[in-house]
C-alpha cells in the first residue's frame, strides 16, 4: 500500500479522498492555489503544498507544480478525482514518468474514451448499442444537413472532445443550422482545444442513466448498479438517485452486462462510468463513458456498501477486487441535491461569496460530502459546489421525506445565494414524486417568477440576524443568565428552513 497520495484536485473531492486515505492509513498531500490558502482541503490534510495564483490554468492545471509538489511531498501516487487533470491522458503518463503511480485508469483507455467519436466506433465494434448518427467528425454544414436528412430530425451537434454540457447544441430542424454548426465549433475550440463534431440523433424524453464499474489489473470487472441523473440544467446534472425509478430488474442486469463489455473492450482498470441516454420505450443506448470518479458516487456507496474512493486507491496498489458480481446488491434508495452557490433566478449563474452561518443537516440517512467550513469563501474561480447533501431510505418515498428534512435544515448565509429553494421544490414536484421525469424536466417545469428562486444570500442573512436579535430580546426579559423561553417557530435555522413557505 501506499505511504502518501498527492491529491491533484480542490473542494469536496479532495476531503473526500483524504478521508479515505486516512481510513487506509495513508498520509494525503494536498495542493491549493492562491485563492484556496485557507480551503478546507488544506486544513485537513496532512501536509499541503502551493501550487500557484487562483486561476486553474496556473495552479491546479500546471502539470509541473503538481508534480514538484509530488517530488517535495515524496509522494507514491497521485489521485486526480474529478475535473482537473482527472480524464487528461498526457497527465497520467507525465506522473507515471515522475515514477509515481497514477490513481486512475490507464492513459489509453482515457485517451479513446475521452474522444466521443471514436468512444462510439469502438462500442459499436463491441456490440453496444448507439445512439443513431455521424458514422465520424463533421466539419461542414453541408455534412450535417445530409446526415439530419438520413435520421431524421431533431438533432444533437456535439463536440468530439465535449464533456460537462459544453459543445453541445440542439437542432429542431434545418433552420438554424448553419449558426449552430458555428456555435459548437467554435465553443469546441475555446472550451476543449478542438473544433471537431459529430451529430447524433435526439431522443424524446430521454433518461440519463448510468452505470458504475469496477475493474481490477488482474482481469476482474463488476458493475455496481445504476445512478438515475436526468435532472438536469444545462446539460448537467443536479439531482441524482440510486435505484432508477425507471428501469426494470431485466433491464438492470442488461444495462450492467452492457456496462461490463463496454469497460472490457477498452482494456479498463479502476473505478469509471458507462453512461447511457434512454428513450421512453426503455431503450438504452451508449453516451460516453467517464474515465474518473463521479460527483454522485456518494448515492452508489450508501445503497451497495462499497467505498467506490477506496476501491480505487487498492486497485492502483494492485489489490483484487475483494468481491465478484453475485455478492453486490443494492438496498434502500439514495438521493443526492447538488448544493451550488448560483442563483436559479437568473439561469443559474454562479454566485459565489463568503460563507457567514453555515448548518449542515445531520440525523439518520443524512451524508454531507463537502468543502466549506463558516467564514470560508467560496471563490469565483472554479466550479460553485457548496456541497453533496445525500439521503438514505429503506424507499425512495423515506429518502424524500429525509431530503426534505435535510434540505429544510441546511442554513447557509453570507454574501453568496444558493439554490436550496430550488431544491426544495423538485423534492416537493409532483413529476419528481412520481419518478415521471426526463432530462429536460427543468426546463419544462421550472419557472422562478412561478416557482420560486433560492433564497438570496443577504435576505437569509436578516432573517437569521431577526431571529438572534428576538432571543436576545425573549432572554432579556427572563432575567440575566437567564435561558430563553421555548419558541420553536421563533429559532433561527426553523426560519430560514422554511423561508420558501413565508415568502409566500
Amino acid at each position: 500500500m501506499f505511504k502518501r497520495i498527492l491529491i491533484a484536485n480542490r473542494g469536496e473531492i479532495a476531503v473526500r479522498i483524504i478521508r479515505a486515505c486516512r481510513d487506509l492509513g495513508i498520509e494525503s498531500i494536498a495542493v491549493y492555489s492562491d485563492a484556496d490558502r485557507a480551503a478546507l482541503h488544506v486544513r485537513e490534510a496532512d501536509h499541503a503544498y502551493p501550487v500557484g495564483p487562483a486561476p486553474a490554468a496556473e495552479s491546479y492545471l500546471n502539470t509541473a507544480k503538481i508534480l514538484e509538489a509530488a517530488k517535495s511531498s515524496k509522494a507514491d501516487a497521485v489521485h486526480p478525482g474529478y475535473g482537473f487533470f482527472s480524464e487528461r491522458a498526457a497527465f497520467a503518463r507525465a506522473v507515471q514518468r515522475a515514477g509515481l503511480t497514477w490513481i486512475g485508469p490507464p492513459a489509453d483507455a482515457i485517451e479513446r474514451m475521452g474522444d466521443k467519436v471514436e468512444a462510439r466506433k469502438l462500442m459499436s465494434a463491441a456490440g453496444v448499442p448507439v445512439v443513431p448518427g455521424s458514422p465520424g467528425t463533421l466539419e461542414t454544414e453541408a455534412e450535417v444537413a445530409a446526415i439530419a436528412k438520413k435520421i431524421g430530425f431533431p438533432i444533437m451537434v456535439k463536440a468530439a472532445a465535449g464533456g460537462g454540457g459544453k459543445g453541445l447544441r440542439f437542432v429542431e430542424n434545418g433552420k438554424d443550422l448553419a449558426s449552430v454548426v458555428r456555435t459548437v465549433s467554435s465553443e469546441a475550440k475555446s472550451s476543449f482545444g478542438d473544433g471537431r463534431f459529430y451529430v447524433e440523433k435526439f431522443l424524446k424524453r430521454p433518461r440519463h442513466i448510468e452505470v458504475q464499474v469496477l475493474a481490477d489489473a488482474h482481469g476482474n470487472i463488476v458493475h455496481v448498479f445504476e445512478r438515475e441523473c436526468s435532472i438536469q440544467r444545462r446539460h448537467q446534472k443536479v439531482v441524482e438517485e440510486s435505484p432508477s425509478p425507471f428501469i426494470t430488474a431485466k433491464m438492470r442486469a442488461e444495462m450492467g452486462e452492457v456496462a461490463v463489455r463496454a469497460a472490457k473492450a477498452v482494456k479498463y482498470v479502476s473505478a469509471g462510468t458507462i453512461e447511457f441516454l434512454v428513450d421512453a420505450e426503455r431503450n438504452f443506448y451508449f453516451l460516453e463513458m467517464n474515465t474518473r470518479i463521479q460527483v454522485e458516487h456518494p448515492v452508489t456507496e450508501m445503497v451497495t456498501g462499497v467505498d467506490l474512493v477506496r476501491a480505487q486507491i487498492e486497485i492502483a496498489a494492485g489489490a483484487k477486487l475483494p468481491f465478484k458480481q453475485k455478492d453486490l446488491t443494492q438496498r434502500g434508495w439514495a438521493i443526492e441535491c447538488r448544493i451550488y452557490a448560483e442563483d436559479p433566478a437568473a439561469g443559474f449563474a454562479p454566485a459565489p461569496g463568503k460563507i457567514e452561518t453555515l448548518r449542515l443537516p445531520d440525523g439518520p440517512g443524512v451524508r454531507n460530502d463537502t468543502g466549506v467550513y463558516p467564514g470560508a469563501e467560496v471563490p469565483v474561480f472554479y466550479d460553485p459546489m457548496i456541497s453533496k447533501l445525500a439521503v438514505w431510505g429503506a424507499s425512495r418515498e423515506q429518502a424524500i421525506d429525509r431530503m426534505r428534512r435535510a434540505l429544510g435544515e441546511f442554513v447557509i448565509s453570507g454574501g453568496l445565494r444558493t439554490n436550496l429553494g430550488f431544491h426544495r421544490w423538485i423534492m416537493t414536484h409532483p413529476m419528481f414524486l412520481k419518478g415521471d421525469f426526463d432530462t429536460y424536466f427543468i426546463d419544462r417545469e421550472y419557472h422562478p417568477n412561478e416557482n420560486g428562486a433560492a433564497p438570496r444570500g443577504a435576505e437569509l442573512a436578516a432573517i437569521f440576524l431577526a431571529a438572534i436579535a428576538a432571543d436576545k430580546n425573549a432572554n432579556h426579559g427572563n432575567g440575566a443568565g437567564a435561558q430563553p423561553a421555548a419558541a420553536p417557530n421563533a429559532s433561527a435555522w426553523r426560519m430560514i428552513g422554511r423561508l420558501d413557505t413565508l415568502r409566500k
